[in-house]
């Protein structure tokens, strides 16, 4: 074979040798982008999963939403810090854990902090848990509420109600409508399509917004509650779902699993305010059935309840 000879002038060009795998460089990218995406999180908006029906008929199991974090200011439930123990505990060992952050210590105020709107539908962290619950602000700080057979009576005026009426849900392997819980809501349709069919009372609070709620019984042990006068800087939450709802009538922790009275309001994580998209349940890891299981219809809807004059 011939041999390469160079020209006056000429530089032999050198094979480079091969490229490494910068680990270092990687790795600080991905730093810097759970850090970004944790800081979102934090301080601007994230996403919130329905786990529960305490907030039918308008937020469904498998609803999935955006959460404004800055609504209210900034607390010691703001920021999003992710605890590994007990991801690995969920997802790998598959025991079921309240939360996959850690909690910081309660401390008092909010930066930029404000009160929200009655209405206006909250993530809450109970009091010394790291869970999020989700309920609405039916009372803010000096209020005194009372529930009676069911109706709010705020500052000795009940809560304007509409008359009963009945709204039919899809059932699907989200929403099941369980007999022992939804007696007789099951109901067939003609061409034998399945819903839950709620008898739902339509509340207006005194600044005009309104909002639906499901009354399920005429004495379940929510419907009497009070009267409690509202302390400084508090608020009281309540389920939309009134007698499927662990909320601010209830105890604090143990069986009841509620938030035990008017609740701090540094303990809420921010405003609740629309609907990305809905889940039925049925998807599998496929991705093809990722598709079918959206529910139509609910991307998109504003959770910010309307205002009548």
């Amino acid at each position: 074979m011939a041999e390469e000879i160079a020209l006056p002038g000429e530089d032999i060009a050198e094979t480079p040798p091969a490229a490494r795998f910068d680990w270092w460089g990687e790795a600080k990218g991905l730093f810097w982008l759970i850090l970004a995406v944790l800081g979102f999180h934090s301080f601007i908006a994230k996403p919130f999963y329905i786990p529960s029906e305490s907030m039918l008929p308008g937020l469904m199991v498998g609803d999935r939403l955006v959460v404004s974090k800055f609504a209210y200011g900034w607390s010691f439930v703001s920021p999003t810090i992710p605890d590994p123990v007990a991801i690995v505990k969920d997802v790998v060992l598959h025991r079921p854990v309240d939360s996959w952050s850690v909690q910081l210590p309660f401390l008092h105020g909010r930066l930029f902090g404000r009160l929200p709107e009655r209405g206006d539908v909250v993530i809450v962290t109970p009091p010394g848990q790291s869970s999020d619950y989700i309920k609405r602000v039916i009372g803010l700080p000096g209020d005194t509420l009372a529930v009676r057979r069911g109706v709010v009576i705020l500052n000795g005026r009940p809560i304007a109600r509409g008359p009963l009426h009945y709204r039919d849900l899809p059932v699907d392997a989200n929403a099941t409508c369980d007999p022992a819980q939804y007696y007789g809501a099951r109901t067939v349709l003609a061409g034998g399509r399945i819903v839950c069919r709620l008898p739902i009372v339509t509340e207006t609070l005194p600044n005009g917004r309104r909002y639906d709620t499901v009354d399920l019984e005429p004495d379940s042990p929510g419907d009497y509650y009070g009267p409690v006068k509202i302390p400084a800087d508090h608020v009281f939450l309540m389920g939309d779902n009134r007698d499927r709802s662990a909320d601010s009538r209830f105890a604090l922790g143990g069986f009841e699993r509620g938030l035990g009275g008017p609740v701090p309001y540094e303990n809420l994580g921010g405003r609740a305010e629309f609907i990305t998209f809905s889940v039925d349940g049925q998807a599998t890891w496929n991705p093809l059935t990722w598709p079918g299981a959206l529910r139509p219809g609910r991307a998109g809807t504003s959770l910010h309840p309307a205002r009548i004059p």
